[in-house]
């Protein structure tokens, strides 16, 4: 991880923040071209939409699959405040996204959420680890940052 991934993490821990200004779960992602360029950026919008699947992840590959080309996904890095669910995960695979980085680890979120039946604790490293191809996984980092987003939110 350099400090181009440690800057665009930063943003995707702001875009969970805004996130949680406009009323949804405090998540948020960004995808960066394999120059650093940032081609997009998606909010969790679990609570405004009432649609269970709109995490932020999974946000962004809607709005980028259909305009991004195959080829720049493949060399872009999707950016998230706190490491992929699995739904996310798969989301991520399909798209043929080439990169994952992560702030907050599962575990960490999970210990905030407090005894919940919405939670499936399955890391994105085993999700991607039963993959065709390989998604390459770094992370976690900047974790009292994107800890930070969350603090109050869940109790």
């Amino acid at each position: 991880m350099n400090e181009t991934d440690l800057r665009l993490l930063r943003v995707a821990i702001d875009v969970a923040a805004r996130a949680r200004e406009h009323g949804n779960h405090p998540f948020g992602a960004i995808l960066a071209d394999a120059n650093g360029t940032i081609l997009m950026e998606a909010e969790n919008t679990v609570v405004t939409t009432g649609d269970a699947t709109g995490h932020a992840e999974t946000n962004l590959i809607r709005a980028a699959s259909p305009v991004i080309p195959a080829a720049t996904l493949a060399t872009s890095t999707l950016y998230t405040s706190t490491e992929p669910c699995p739904m996310c995960a798969g989301a991520i695979f399909w798209s043929g996204v080439g990169r994952v980085v992560f702030a907050l680890p599962q575990d960490g979120l999970y210990g905030l959420t407090g005894d919940s039946p919405h939670k499936l604790p399955l890391s994105c490293r085993k999700v991607f680890s039963h993959a065709g191809r390989t998604v390459e996984v770094e992370g976690p980092a900047l974790e009292p940052e994107a800890l930070n987003v969350h603090l109050g939110f869940w109790s």
